[in-house]
């Protein structure tokens, strides 16, 4: 059940006004309301209307919403109260700001829209005193201009992760593993978790087995119902420097996994490894995609930058490309694998490209990584997978505390929502990564500033 509309306030009937934010995060939002009214203020039907052309997915949720208001209205009239379809749902309607004896305009300054919002949502609070109106908001510095003004303000809460220190890390340490185990287990890379007693095991999870003398890492197939040691094995000429990236490898290099994570700071080697996993098994996938969600740097698009297309996105691209250059520069006395690269990427058996570029494809035999998932909304996760056609395998990776858009955190990036639903999962598999391995200067910015 979703956490929006939770009974409060010793029952008393809520009505709920949604700003711009929540419907761009999701714009199904309003359905999540349970019993309870949900209000949304004309402003944010003008400032969906100004981003409804485009191929960003905020473009894509400003028109959704847009058919789906048009949908229940009908031939109504959404200036008065209509029901929402489904059972026990509330109603809905469009309400435009009135004047009240607090004026956010007075008080904030006029010519803003949020400020319109607000007066919105203070005139359903005037119009409504048996109710409880909460301003829903995206937008923190929003929600504390309501609750300066007495209007109750509330995050939206769908798809945002209770607890993120229990966020699950695909890993876990198991201490006390008796020597005889620990070397019948190496004698024959596989090993019965009885053995271990460690009870109920989750699907594709992986384990550090420590004895007095030695210890293995291990990871537990939930199809034979084993667990097999894990070899550390280089990945087109880049070798696993830690335990938790052969465990990485691990999952990127095995083809009953189809959708991997890798979550971590700057310089854990997230990107790295998916791209030189990808590299490998290149024969066995018909392309290699390699995207990320571009996030301007400020309130301009790519569309203002100057050029063509492609010089529009290259510096946003930069990174793949620079790790490219560092797995070609492995075959530094290989001039044929560094032209087969090139060649490569001419033919577009290796495409680097923004998210948005995919928008309506079936991706079909394509190993599909995207890197800085952080920025992406629960929604858009679930609408990329759901590209994915027969033989893909999908790999997000990125560090849910380094988010570069206004309305996402740890707790509500889609990052976080993948790893917390997909866990478990048979056709899943995540790790953690925790040390950084740039270099020790890039360790000492992740440790000390």
């Amino acid at each position: 059940m979703s956490k929006e509309g939770k009974t409060r306030a010793g029952g008393k009937k809520k009505i709920f006004v949604l700003d711009t934010s929540v419907i761009l995060y999701d714009h199904n939002a309003f359905q999540n309301f349970q019993e309870n009214d949900v209000a949304i203020p004309i402003q944010v039907l003008e400032e969906l209307d100004n981003m409804k052309n485009g191929n960003d997915t905020r473009n894509f949720e400003a028109r959704s919403f847009i058919r789906m208001m048009d949908d229940l209205s009908q031939n109504n009239l959404i200036s008065h109260w209509l029901p929402l379809h489904g059972i026990n749902k509330g109603q809905f309607k469009i309400v435009v700001d009135k004047k009240t004896d607090t004026d956010a305009e007075e008080i904030f300054g006029d010519g803003k829209v949020d400020h319109r919002i607000l007066n919105a949502a203070l005139g359903l609070q005037h119009e409504n005193p048996d109710k409880r109106v909460i301003l829903v908001s995206k937008d923190i510095c929003l929600r504390l201009k309501a609750k300066s003004l007495d209007l109750h303000a509330e995050d939206y809460e769908t798809g945002k992760i209770k607890n993120l220190e229990q966020l699950y890390t695909g890993k876990a340490i198991v201490n006390k593993v008796p020597d005889k185990v620990l070397t019948t287990f190496a004698k024959n890379g596989i090993l019965n978790p009885d053995d271990l007693e460690l009870g109920s095991l989750q699907n594709n999870h992986f384990y550090i087995l420590h004895g007095k003398k030695r210890s293995i890492p291990a990871f537990y197939n939930g199809q034979s119902k084993q667990l097999e040691e894990v070899v550390e094995q280089p990945v087109f000429n880049i070798s696993p420097k830690n335990v938790e990236q052969s465990f990485a490898i691990h999952a990127l290099l095995n083809p009953n996994i189809k959708l991997v994570s890798i979550q971590g700071n700057a310089g854990t080697g997230k990107t790295l490894l998916a791209l030189a996993s990808a590299l490998e098994q290149r024969k066995d996938f018909r392309q290699i995609y390699v995207t990320r969600p571009i996030v301007p740097l400020s309130n301009k698009d790519i569309g203002f930058l100057p050029g063509d297309i492609k010089s529009k996105i290259d510096p946003y691209m930069a990174p793949i490309w620079d790790n490219l250059k560092f797995i070609k520069d492995q075959f530094s006395d290989d001039d044929k694998v560094k032209l087969k690269i090139d060649e490569m990427v001419t033919n577009e058996k290796i495409a680097i490209a923004p998210l948005a570029f995919i928008r309506g494809r079936t991706l079909t035999k394509i190993f599909f990584i995207v890197d800085e998932a952080q920025n992406l909304t629960p929604h858009e996760i679930k609408t990329i997978i759901s590209r994915a056609g027969e033989h893909s395998k999908f790999v997000f990776t990125g560090d849910i505390y380094q988010i570069d858009t206004p309305y996402l955190d740890a707790e509500s990036n889609g990052l976080s929502y993948l790893i917390d639903k997909a866990k478990n999962h048979p056709l899943y598999a995540h790790i953690t990564l925790q040390k950084g391995e740039r270099s020790e200067l890039a360790n000492l910015a992740t440790e000390l500033l």
